[in-house]
């Protein structure tokens, strides 16, 4: 429901996944999740009648976007975006992807964010010009792909009344019996506001070393697309000077042949004789520079905690450094 600019999201269902017979007769499980992407034509079909029976039993059913889960923040590719250009440029521009990072999930606070595709890149997308000429005219850069917008999560009245209701566990009468009175009066005194000592751990967090991995791999790949267009930016610059001195052998004819009164050579005749290059498309390097910009924000924001504890007990990790 789109409410007074407020964009209200209530309901979501999943898009089934297509098993595809094998050779031996059993089902597997396609590892090519494009196939069950919303852009599929059995999802289509699938969406528009879940959302025909949501109507009849009274619920508000608009399309309004899409949803999908990632891992350690890698979502930044081809398919996510045809997937957000299918929905804004068929059903609704104010459609929005949200994005459930599971890794970040798991770690208790849940992490959902909202993305939709700016104007800029939906009018260079439809135009299907990626090219260094048209990215330059047009100003669009990586950072200007996607827009996040701010995101809310609340639950209904009715969804906060059953939590508060729902009774806590209790003990068993074994366990009351093997405790000693002392702790039976912690456990039942307990603080809520106690402190974690959890968050004293001089560990390494392990989502940090992983994404650290992945910003690795994404470095690379931004250096191999860059090796070719420098590859490319080679041939064209040889092909540009063989036409150069092509169509200087042909003045000079043509001005011998002036001079000997004869009909001039065609001096266009080098765009059959000659094929430049294709240059390659720079969207999946924009992609991957919004990728490589991804990973850089989460190792921020993981390393913010672990540096912190590591400068508070480096006078014992370093015995000849005092704290300061």
């Amino acid at each position: 429901m789109d409410k007074n600019a407020n964009l209200e999201v209530t309901n979501a269902f999943p898009f089934p996944i297509v098993e595809a017979p094998t050779a031996d007769g059993y089902h597997d499980t396609p590892a090519n999740l494009a196939s069950s992407a919303p852009r599929a034509k059995a999802n289509i079909s699938y969406q528009a009648e879940m959302i025909r029976k949501l109507r009849e039993v009274n619920v508000d059913a608009n399309n309004t976007g899409w949803y999908t889960s990632t891992n350690l923040g890698h979502f930044i590719h081809s398919t996510f975006i045809e997937n957000q250009v299918h929905y804004q440029k068929d059903i609704n521009e104010r459609t929005v992807a949200l994005v459930h990072d599971v890794s970040k999930s798991s770690q208790g606070g849940l992490s959902l964010r909202a993305f939709r595709l700016s104007p800029a890149f939906m009018t260079a997308f439809k135009e299907n010009k990626f090219t260094a000429e048209s990215l330059q005219k047009s100003n669009l850069r990586y950072q200007d792909i996607l827009l996040e917008l701010p995101l809310q999560i609340h639950n209904s009245h009715l969804l906060t009344s059953l939590l508060h209701s729902l009774p806590g566990a209790t003990p068993s009468p074994d366990s009351q019996q093997t405790q000693t009175p002392t702790l039976q009066s912690l456990s039942q005194t307990e603080d809520p506001l106690s402190p974690n000592f959890y968050s004293l751990n001089l560990s390494v967090d392990p989502f940090l070393t992983q994404t650290t991995d992945l910003l690795l791999d994404s470095i690379e790949t931004h250096h191999t697309e860059l090796n070719n267009y420098q590859y490319y930016q080679r041939q064209l610059a040889r092909e540009q000077q063989k036409i150069s001195q092509w169509q200087q052998k042909r003045k000079s004819e043509n001005a011998s042949r002036a001079m000997a009164k004869q009909s001039p050579l065609p001096e266009d005749e080098w765009q059959r004789l000659f094929k430049l290059p294709q240059e390659p498309g720079r969207l999946e390097t924009m992609l991957n520079s919004r990728q490589v910009e991804q990973y850089a924000r989460q190792i921020d924001g993981f390393t913010a905690g672990v540096t912190g504890k590591m400068f508070a007990v480096r006078g014992n990790l370093l015995p000849g450094v005092e704290d300061s």
